[in-house]
């Protein structure tokens, strides 16, 4: 009795666990209804499905796709833009993670940095080779998306 019990305990933390870690576009719209009510009829279903379309301003994305892994900024003859990157990491043609939740807990609190400053798993750190790839890369300019870009994953 008191075994079917603690199973039933630890089965509930860490269905706990796993839905406050997973980031959805309906997680975020519920953190952030105000943001979300902002949007035009045609943004929100967007955003409901996890989609994002030129002209979207950086709030709608960050509902949609969640935070960036990687933010840079470019600099051409049109001016300064800011590029999100959403990343996948492959090792040999192998997929080995992706995503801003690999990042890890620092030992000061808060996420981004891993452990000790390094990456959160250090499992990944077997592999000399992983390299990189943006699944997804937004660039805005003047805080709204003017180009959308999806690389194809290594063969």
């Amino acid at each position: 009795m008191k075994t079917s019990r603690l199973v039933l305990s630890l089965s509930a933390a860490a269905a706990l666990i796993l839905a406050v870690g997973c980031s959805t576009p309906a997680s975020r719209i519920r953190d952030n209804p105000a943001a979300f009510a902002a949007l035009s009829p045609h943004d929100q279903a967007l955003v409901q499905a996890g989609q994002v379309s030129i002209g979207m301003n950086m709030e709608a994305v960050k509902l949609a796709m969640g935070d960036p892994d990687r933010v840079t900024t470019r600099n051409d003859a049109s001016g300064e833009s800011q590029v999100w990157h959403y990343v996948v990491y492959y090792d040999n043609g192998i997929y080995l993670y992706s995503g801003y939740y690999h990042r890890g807990w620092r030992r000061g609190g808060g996420w981004g940095g891993g452990w000790w400053g390094g990456p959160a798993y250090p499992y990944y750190l077997d592999y000399p080779n992983r390299i990189a790839h943006d699944r997804f890369r937004v660039e805005f300019h003047n805080g709204v998306i003017s180009s959308i870009s999806q690389e194809n994953p290594p063969a």
